[in-house]
């Protein structure tokens, strides 16, 4: 009920026995006033009573109204609506606040841990945490066969460390727990988030590998051939439903071989392993697909060439280009025998392994190759670019285009293997204006470019990491 409503509802009735005495009143008022005044008139003192009697009136009627005023604003005995109330309850919330200062300071979280599957044990679990302070803002379950797993995503105060935030929740009940520091894009719910990664796959079948990092965190993942690069059955193939194993999942990949998952930190849950399942069964019906943007860039000298998305139906015009490079050049990247160079190139084009840019002249022929490669967990730069058409700025422009697919993808960071007598892979690094570390092994040289800074290391507990030492050593 709004303020008005209840002001309205607490007012009385007019009636007309109140004007009738009023009316009456005013009557006998006059008759009094006129007495008054005759009496006075007629007596030697009179002028003087009345001025007496006017300053006695004026100063009552100044008192009532200064009286009337002062408890105007105070609500009846017993009120407890309008808008009189309402400032009441309100004004002590406001003046505590400016007591307090500013208002306190929160981080946000991500927990699992696992719990009984006995009634009970949940709202146990929430009422340690809203001891703490400790806002729930999503909540997941994932049942097991010896319990549940309850996932949070949390609002703790800021001064609230990973530590006492998971010894809390073991006194109600929770084992094996997990934390980890969380931001912005995890406040998005699950169904939001899982739709978005599938509309990602089915555009760009490139997108796979990301999305099934985004979805389950992180881990590690590889794409292991059926066959390997002599020819040979390399014995990988999992079947078709997939295996699921604790810290590790293996499913079947739709263009041969098997996708390998692995986060050694936590152990995977049914849950996950069908929404892994799902993306890469959506995946395999949708068969290939590479957007088909292109842009035409214009050289220095006036050439003009096409940067586009590359695929394996390539493979014929990239395995010509090779067969027009030097054998330095091929050296250089491919860092091993120059006539084994065409065998990785059905391995760099394949969408599985991550993004091909090609660059081809205004006659179709290929005269470059970027490659963003999805190595486990991290992210590989790499470049081929014909000697003919070195020195023109076409590695740069591929270089800073993947490394901002890189950006867009999520990637902390990127690297490039290369020789230390590759004076323009170096100078391409430099360019891009990032912060660099070098690594040099026996003329091997490894160029990192920081993207963004290193994610905080999650925060376990004492269980936590005993059991992982222990799978560890099983291995």
């Amino acid at each position: 009920m709004t303020d008005v409503t209840s002001s309205k509802s607490t007012r009385r009735p007019h009636h007309w026995r109140h004007d009738l005495i009023e009316l009456a009143a005013m009557f006998t008022a006059v008759v009094v006033a006129d007495t008054i005044a005759k009496t006075i008139a007629k007596g030697p003192d009179g002028p003087y009573l009345l001025v007496f009697s006017a300053i006695a009136l004026v100063a009552t009627a100044t008192f009532h109204t200064w009286w009337a005023r002062r408890h105007s604003h105070a609500p009846p005995a017993g009120d407890t609506g309008g808008h009189s109330a309402t400032e009441a309850v309100t004004a002590p919330t406001r003046n505590e606040e400016e007591e307090s200062g500013a208002p306190v300071e929160t981080t946000l979280w991500r927990m699992r841990t696992t719990v009984a599957d006995t009634p009970g044990t949940l709202a146990a679990l929430c009422t340690a945490l809203a001891r703490l302070g400790v806002d729930i803002l999503t909540l997941q379950t994932h049942p097991l066969g010896d319990g549940t797993v309850d996932e949070f995503l949390l609002r703790a105060p800021a001064d609230l460390s990973a530590r006492t935030l998971a010894h809390e929740t073991a006194a109600a009940g929770g084992r094996d727990t997990w934390t980890e520091r969380a931001d912005a894009h995890d406040l998005v719910d699950t169904p939001t988030r899982v739709l978005g990664l599938a509309t990602r796959t089915a555009l760009d079948a490139a997108e796979l590998p990301l999305a099934l990092r985004q979805l389950l965190g992180r881990c590690t993942l590889h794409s292991v051939p059926a066959v390997s690069l002599t020819g040979r059955p390399t014995g990988e193939q999992a079947p078709v439903e997939g295996v699921l194993e604790q810290t590790v999942m293996r499913l079947r990949d739709p263009h041969g071989g098997t996708l390998v998952i692995e986060r050694p930190y936590l152990p995977f849950t049914p849950t996950e392993f069908a929404r892994a399942r799902a993306l890469v069964e959506l995946d395999a019906r949708l068969g290939l697909r590479v957007p088909h943007s292109q842009d035409v860039l214009t050289l220095p000298e006036g050439n003009e060439i096409t940067v586009r998305r590359a695929d394996q139906r390539d493979l014929a015009a990239a395995r010509a280009m090779h067969d027009r490079c030097s054998a330095r050049t091929l050296g250089l990247r491919y860092h091993g025998p120059v006539g084994d160079a065409d065998r990785y190139l059905d391995h760099l084009l394949s969408p599985r392994f991550g993004r091909t840019l090609a660059v081809q002249t205004a006659s179709g022929r290929l005269v470059a190759l970027g490659h963003l490669l999805w190595d486990g967990d991290e992210t590989e730069v790499a470049l081929l670019v014909e000697d003919d058409w070195q020195r023109r700025g076409i590695g740069a422009e591929l270089l800073g285009r993947l490394v901002a697919m890189a950006g867009e993808t999520g990637c902390d960071s990127v690297y490039a293997v290369t020789q230390s007598s590759n004076t323009g892979m170096v100078a391409a690094m430099r360019a891009l204006n990032l912060p660099l570390d070098y690594q040099i092994e026996e003329g091997t040289l490894v160029i990192t470019a920081r993207l963004s800074p290193a994610p905080r290391p999650a925060a376990r507990t004492q269980q936590a990491q005993s059991h992982e030492g222990a799978r560890r050593a099983e291995r």
